[in-house]
């Protein structure tokens, strides 16, 4: 029964969405990095409700970093971070202890867990627990920053109607890109076009008014991901990538550029054709381009690599080739709805009426965004300490 993952990184997530605290444990950090309490409760802001498109279950989240961090440095020990549930109903589930809930864990998890898990609210389950993995991310977020790499997610496409509302893509100038990324970060509704949000939150209410919820589709973007991080088969940056975004509640896809549109062109449209840029220290915003790291092609030669298009993602072999990653994430309509729905009593063996009550989200997507964010730079950390050292990351 593992709750961890990473390789030279690991992260250990524990604690139940009723119980008195979840948490996250990380261990593999760097000694040194700078840990900024401040960022971490912007981004917790982010993942928090917001409003009638929201629950009204409203967590304060005053977590406690109780290991790892002495002076505001990691000390390079397991850094340990809790977060108290202090607005819990637990009254709300007795009723329904043993009616599972449509396209919840609730049946499986008692399949594994031989009816001794915590059923409230989820328990273990629940995406109240991607909390503390936005604790975790954090503190690996502005490490990735002062290496030059930046993460931002915002909702792609919307559904719940005849047809998606769909936000504008990324751009795909690197300049451009890094601005959209930044302007994200301080959105409480992830949308690039702003005249999107208007609709999109009318239309989560509308789902929240017919008893019903809505999905939709998150896309993501990274700057500044050196090439050559992943390793071949079994380990690949697209796979890891994905191990990590499905272990995020109602997340039911992953694919990388626009793959299950895109791989339907043929090859001579579909290939990323490479190009060298000769003057690096101008290219895409005048920026300063950094050397590139011992072992990247080519070290010393005054070029870097680029392609013209970017179809794959910033991927290729399962390993980063120094494009922007891109990928977008599924997230399925909450499944709590309070529409009577069909289930079985477990404990009778009968077939069975739901009706659910309590505290439930019309729609997650816009509050997963940020875990999304934070699970992406839990896996490029981890992948950065395996290539470079875990010192890599200090400051």
């Amino acid at each position: 029964m593992r709750n961890t993952f990473g390789n030279v990184l690991t992260v250990t997530l524990f604690g139940e969405s009723h119980g008195p605290e979840i948490g996250a444990v990380l261990d593999g950090l760097a000694p040194g990095m700078t840990v900024s309490e401040e960022r971490i409760r912007k981004l917790l802001s982010l993942r928090r409700p917001a409003g009638a498109i929201s629950t009204a279950r409203a967590e304060a989240d005053e977590f406690r970093i109780v290991s790892g961090v002495f002076e505001g440095r990691t000390t390079g020990t397991p850094l340990t971070i809790l977060i108290p549930n202090t607005n819990t109903k637990s009254t709300d589930y007795e009723k329904t202890r043993f009616l599972p809930r449509p396209g919840h864990a609730d049946y499986t998890a008692t399949c594994k867990y031989h009816g001794f898990e915590d059923y409230r609210g989820g328990g273990h389950f629940s995406g109240r627990l991607t909390a503390a993995l936005v604790a975790a991310g954090g503190i690996l977020l502005p490490a990735l920053e002062k290496k030059g790499i930046r993460i931002g997610t915002h909702i792609a496409s919307l559904g719940g109607g005849e047809e998606f509302l769909s936000d504008r893509p990324f751009s795909a100038g690197n300049e451009e890109l890094e601005k959209e990324i930044d302007a994200l970060s301080s959105r409480a509704f992830p949308v690039l076009d702003l005249t999107m949000e208007a609709p999109m939150k009318e239309r989560i209410l509308a789902a929240k008014e017919a008893l019903d919820s809505v999905g939709g589709i998150l896309e993501t973007a990274v700057t500044g991901v050196p090439a050559g991080l992943g390793e071949p088969w079994f380990d690949t940056l697209e796979g890891a990538l994905s191990h990590a975004l499905f272990s995020i509640p109602a997340v039911k896809g992953v694919e990388f550029g626009r793959a299950f549109t895109e791989v339907l062109l043929p090859g001579s449209a579909y290939n990323d054709a490479f190009y060298a840029v000769s003057n690096p220290d101008g290219e895409d915003s005048g920026k300063t381009v950094k050397t590139p790291e011992k072992g990247q092609i080519p070290p010393e030669s005054g070029f870097i690599v680029r392609t013209k298009t970017n179809h794959n993602g910033g991927v290729n072999g399962g390993i980063t080739n120094g494009m922007p990653l891109v990928f977008r994430t599924a997230v399925k309509p909450t499944p709590s709805i309070m529409r009577e729905q069909e289930t079985v009593d477990i404990k009778t063996g009968e077939n069975a009426l739901l009706h659910i009550s309590g505290r439930h989200d019309p729609a997650i997507i816009h509050r997963a965004r940020v875990v999304v964010d934070c699970m992406s730079a839990m896996v490029l950390a981890d992948f950065l300490s395996l290539k470079y050292g875990t010192d890599y990351l200090r400051d």
